[in-house]
């Protein structure tokens, strides 16, 4: 059923992404500085008004836009080719397809809103300021890796972002947490909380939803919908698919997770309701991830492979980007042309750093794993072996 339903979503939104040409644009030496474009229409869950369907880019952010996810994109191709060389070992979880989502989202959020998301974390961990050596890094074990090589593919830090989290759902209350320090610090910072559509069905999500609302904490409790919890499909998994409504009593809005400017907008939109004092939000953002769940999922036992391929022809959130530039004369072929080959060189650049840089001692094991111990003795193998913690680097997102 879900097959049938994505072919439809597709053929409705390549339609529609041909008439989605600029409204009105402002010319500067041959190219325009800034265009209008119509998105999908939003749906929405007890909300009067939504977000503009109409917006505006400037040709400065869209070539950042465009830059961003073709990093992640090709970031996350080698991700896939280390592994299989058996250079990047345990779980890896590529985001493939879903490149829209967090850039979209980077976009709107201010310095000091907060993200944690799940285990695919590879792209929110480089739009939140890891370069690409610090992510390839971490994720083959070495030094200099965004947590030293000690936290691997699913558990990524950097200022304002939290991980990566291993357990399916378990950012969730976190994520109100984080939210409830914000609001408890007096500043109107806004927690972005992500995960995917199968942890939705979790019942510490609607635990944290209760009291999100009845604290009015400022948080956006986000579901990146790819249709596929594993390698089961939402229709199969979920008695309600409308995930935006599943808060009830919290409002809720449906995006399309495709279009990077449309997820811009329904997170400026939820920042601006949360950091208001009106309380969380529920976001659902519809995307597609083109690998398996983890490396060792093909991702076509559940799925045809033309069912990839059709959302790559129709859907793709690069592709239709770069096509929307194109025509709207935001930038050249040429211009993206070069993009795409530094982003290239930035990658083989990065790969050979995490394929080269040394790997921590021993000593290192135990350091900074707490911000202000209170006993320095880490437990050993046995309770009777302990060993020292030490202070390496500053806690960065220590209060």
């Amino acid at each position: 059923m879900f097959s049938v339903t994505l072919r439809c979503l597709g053929r409705q939104v390549h339609q529609q992404n041909k008439s989605l040409a600029p409204l009105f644009t402002y010319s500067k030496n041959g190219l325009n500085t800034e265009a209008t474009f119509d998105t999908k229409p939003f749906k929405l869950h007890k909300l009067e008004e939504g977000p503009a369907t109409t917006v505006t880019l400037s040709r400065q952010d869209a070539l950042k836009y465009y830059k961003d996810m073709q990093m992640i994109r090709r970031m996350e191709t080698a991700a896939g080719n280390l592994y299989k060389e058996k250079i990047i070992r345990g779980f890896c979880h590529l985001y493939s397809g879903q490149e829209a989502c967090c850039v979209g989202m980077r976009a709107s959020m201010r310095s000091y809103d907060a993200v944690i998301t799940a285990y695919r974390a590879h792209g929110w961990t480089y739009v939140m300021g890891v370069d690409a050596v610090g992510v390839l890094a971490e994720l083959t074990g070495r030094s200099s890796g965004c947590a030293r090589g000690k936290g691997g593919s699913m558990h990524m830090y950097v200022k304002n972002f939290y991980g990566g989290n291993g357990i399916v759902g378990a950012q969730q209350p976190l994520g109100a947490g984080i939210a409830l320090a914000l609001k408890y610090q007096g500043t109107d910072g806004v927690c972005l909380t992500l995960y995917g559509d199968g942890a939705a069905n979790q019942g510490q999500l609607y635990e944290a939803m209760n009291m999100a609302q009845l604290w009015k904490l400022p948080v956006i409790f986000i579901c990146e919908n790819n249709g596929y919890g594993m390698g089961t499909s939402v229709d199969r998994a979920s008695a309600s698919t409308a995930y935006y409504t599943r808060g009830d009593y919290v409002p809720g809005i449906w995006v399309d997770g495709m279009d990077v400017l449309a997820v811009r907008e329904a997170t400026r939109f939820a920042i601006d309701h949360c950091a208001t004092g009106k309380g969380p939000m529920v976001m659902e953002v519809v995307t597609y991830r083109y690998s398996g769940h983890s490396m060792s999922d093909p991702g076509t036992s559940y799925r045809s492979r033309d069912e990839i391929q059709e959302v790559r022809q129709t859907r793709d959130p690069i592709t239709g980007f770069r096509e929307r530039m194109l025509s709207s004369d935001l930038a050249t072929a040429d211009e993206l042309k070069d993009i795409d080959q530094n982003v290239r060189q930035v990658i083989d650049d990065a790969v050979k750093r995490a394929k080269s840089d040394k790997e921590i001692g021993l000593d290192e094991l135990t350091a900074d794993i707490m911000s202000n111990p209170i006993d320095t003795r880490v437990r050993g193998v046995t309770a009777f072996d302990t060993l020292t913690h030490k202070r390496l680097g500053p806690a960065v997102n220590s209060p």
